[in-house]
């Protein structure tokens, strides 16, 4: 979190107040932060349930995110916006979303790649091409092919895409815009993955995580 931190600072990316309150800054009373609560706002940090955090895991932070009755009814909020640190190397593993469309975006740092494959109807790995758009226009890249992403550059992923992606030079700071996000029932991961592992406390929490709600 000190890391992300340090790296949104830099990259001129500004947190709402609550993503810097200390545990003992929420208030009692909870009726008043319940939308950050219901909609899963703010820190989230992950190993994917690997064990390795530094080489699978991921740091974010849920900006904002709308609601899967929204996205049913077609009005509301139903978006989502995220801010996440990526360290060099540090892989998010292979996974698609059911129904989430969502752009990923190299907001400052190094270069990002992002890797693709094809999805069968039993959400397996295809082998045919996949069909991305980047910022010029459309794109098809063969299963098992990447894309590499400069500070700006940014990639829109369809559902039922698999990707993965990595920082290659150094850390990178990365937006994501979305339709509503639904970390609990969405997200298909080609090998089994612990999307809110447990989390061994060896010193007092810098700030909550969502899971900690």
């Amino acid at each position: 979190m000190t890391k992300a931190e340090a790296a949104f600072a830099a990259g001129g990316w500004h947190l709402p107040p609550f993503g810097r309150w200390s545990p003992s800054d929420w208030p009692e009373d909870r009726a008043p932060v319940n939308e950050i609560i219901r909609k899963g706002l703010g820190w989230d940090v992950t190993d994917f349930g690997s064990g390795t955090y530094s080489e699978i895991g991921l740091c974010l932070f849920t900006l904002r995110n709308g609601s899967l009755d929204d996205l049913a009814d077609g009005g509301g909020k139903v978006y989502a916006e995220k801010l996440m640190y990526v360290d060099v190397g540090q892989v998010t593993p292979l996974h698609f979303h059911r129904l989430k469309q969502e752009d990923i975006i190299n907001r400052s740092g190094g270069i990002l790649e992002v890797q693709f494959h094809p999805s069968d109807d039993d959400e397996s790995l295809g082998t045919g091409d996949v069909e991305i758009v980047v910022d010029v226009g459309p794109r098809t890249v063969a299963a098992g092919g990447s894309v590499l992403l400069v500070p700006g550059e940014s990639v829109s992923i369809p559902p039922r895409v698999y990707h993965t992606f990595w920082a290659v030079d150094a850390p990178c700071v990365l937006g994501e815009v979305s339709s509503v996000n639904n970390d609990h029932t969405d997200n298909v991961f080609l090998e089994p993955a612990g999307r809110f592992p447990e989390i061994v406390e060896d010193e007092e929490p810098l700030h909550l995580v969502v899971r900690d709600y």
